[in-house]
């Protein structure tokens, strides 16, 4: 039992993103912007959700592609790559390391998560320092379904409900 216990220790510890280095964790309600800076309501407008969708369907041409750091093509993606591949097909600007964009645009509760939110994880075992970040692709009451690019199956599409992202999500942002 406990080698079985080691063994999937392991690999949840090998299948996290590595983005970015020694990122600190500011998991307080900030306002700080970047790039983009919208009203904190939680109702878009056709406009942006029309960019959402196509958003995420850049992110979604990019399921299956390997795990690379600091890749963004087809040849190898890794999770802030991913994030920001998708957010420049619709022309807009983001930092290109998880760190930085975990200090972009505004925060947002978790229950209040919509399509196009970022969502934010630590993966590294006993540090709550971000390391991860995927893209909401999916949202309702009680459920949230994401895209982002693991180390050890590349791009996939994860729920937030699942137990290993669960206890290692951090803080969700508003880009729009």
């Amino acid at each position: 039992m406990r080698k079985i216990t080691y063994l999937l220790i392991l690999i949840l510890t090998i299948s996290a993103c590595k983005s970015t280095k020694n990122t600190k964790s500011n998991s307080r309600k900030s306002t700080k912007t970047t790039t983009i800076t919208k009203s904190s309501n939680n109702h878009r407008n056709s406009t942006d959700n029309s960019t959402i969708e196509n958003i995420i369907t850049t992110a979604e041409k990019y399921n299956g592609v390997r795990y690379k750091y600091g890749g963004t093509t087809k040849k190898g993606m890794d999770c802030s790559g991913l994030i920001t591949t998708a957010y420049s097909s619709e022309n807009i600007s983001l930092p290109r390391t998880t760190g930085d964009l975990a200090t972009t645009g505004n925060w947002v509760d978790v229950k209040e998560v919509q399509k196009g939110d970022l969502l934010f994880f630590a993966t590294k075992k006993n540090s709550r320092s971000i390391n991860h970040v995927g893209l909401v692709t999916e949202a309702r009451s009680g459920y949230v379904e994401f895209i982002h690019s693991t180390t050890s199956k590349g791009v996939i599409t994860s729920r937030l409900s699942e137990k290993y992202w669960y206890f290692a999500f951090v803080q969700a942002r508003r880009i729009l």
